[in-house]
């Protein structure tokens, strides 16, 4: 009979202690849903060092940027200096740098704001969201011509009349239509019925854009192939200049040395979005933390959400 007591006093006090696991257990759980509730997007950042992506030498949309950022700055002897930190992960093109933050949730880089989708997300910047009408109003600042370059006096007739179409009410539709801003037409296009070969090089945030022109230029002149090369800025610029291509593409504007070889227009303008992978609930930079993370000053997410 004792030890009949024995057990059921032990089965007693068992019940008793998982009893109150449980309540430590529920009150854990509440506990930490509410830190998550309150802790909010900071909670969520990656934790450990900042991975850093940056464009290549020569690309336009990194020359736009470091100058918009402040990263490229005067030396002492009045010389540009790109500050962009050594460590960074260098692409070559706008979908390298697009693959690279989709697949890295410590990272961050830039790309053109038309080139955007859901594989990777844009932050605001000084509480401005990239958009397309941001650009065009002026509330979003990181913006950044496209430009065609070419020779002047050296455009064969049917490099001429793939201009007028660009710059026409057509063209500039496509333009809008694909999520750039419109610089305004110069009227309205017909079709030239002209029959001939043109080439297009240059930089890869143009593009995209350069050829959905192409298969529209196209669609209405069907006598006509244009080939769209993609490379960087630099070397559109110097295409063009050394007539490798008809018609050169830029994302930034030309330098001065550049401007004695070539004629620059612009066709649209576009925002530079900074991006970062999907997973990461950050949703707001300011330029100077760009600009910190760019050179090298701030380098873990932990940084960020002080």
């Amino acid at each position: 009979m004792k030890k009949k007591s024995v057990v059921i006093l032990g089965l007693v006090a068992a019940m008793a202690a998982s009893s109150v696991m449980a309540g430590c257990g529920n009150k854990g759980t509440d506990n930490g849903t509410s830190a998550a509730a309150e802790g909010g997007s900071s909670e969520s950042l990656p934790s450990g060092e900042i991975t850093v992506c940056s464009r290549e030498d020569g690309s336009g949309t990194r020359g736009a940027f470091i100058e918009l950022f402040g990263v490229e700055e005067k030396d002492a002897s009045g010389q540009k200096v790109d500050n962009t930190t050594a460590s960074a992960e260098v692409t070559n093109s706008t979908a390298v740098m697009m693959q690279t933050v989709a697949g890295n949730e410590n990272a961050i880089g830039y790309i053109s704001l038309g080139s955007l989708d859901d594989s990777i997300k844009a932050v605001a910047i000084d509480g401005v969201k990239p958009s397309a009408e941001g650009v065009k109003d002026g509330s979003y600042k990181v913006a950044r011509p496209f430009n065609i370059v070419y020779k002047e006096g050296s455009l064969n007739e049917v490099a001429q009349d793939f201009i007028k179409y660009i710059m026409s009410q057509e063209g500039q539709k496509v333009v809008e239509d694909n999520g750039y801003v419109s610089q305004g037409s110069e009227g309205s296009y017909s079709a030239s019925g002209l029959t001939g070969t043109l080439t297009v090089g240059g930089s890869s945030s143009v593009t995209p854009v350069m050829e959905k022109l192409a298969e529209a230029y196209q669609g209405l002149n069907t006598g006509v192939k244009v080939s769209v090369q993609e490379s960087d800025s630099t070397t559109g610029v110097t295409s063009a200049s050394q007539g490798v291509v008809d018609i050169g593409m830029a994302s930034r504007d030309l330098k001065d040395e550049e401007k004695t070889e070539v004629t620059s227009k612009t066709i649209a303008m576009d925002g530079i979005a900074v991006v970062v992978n999907k997973a990461n609930a950050l949703s707001d930079l300011t330029s100077d933390q760009v600009k910190s993370i760019y050179v090298g000053e701030t380098t873990t997410w932990d940084e960020l959400a002080k």
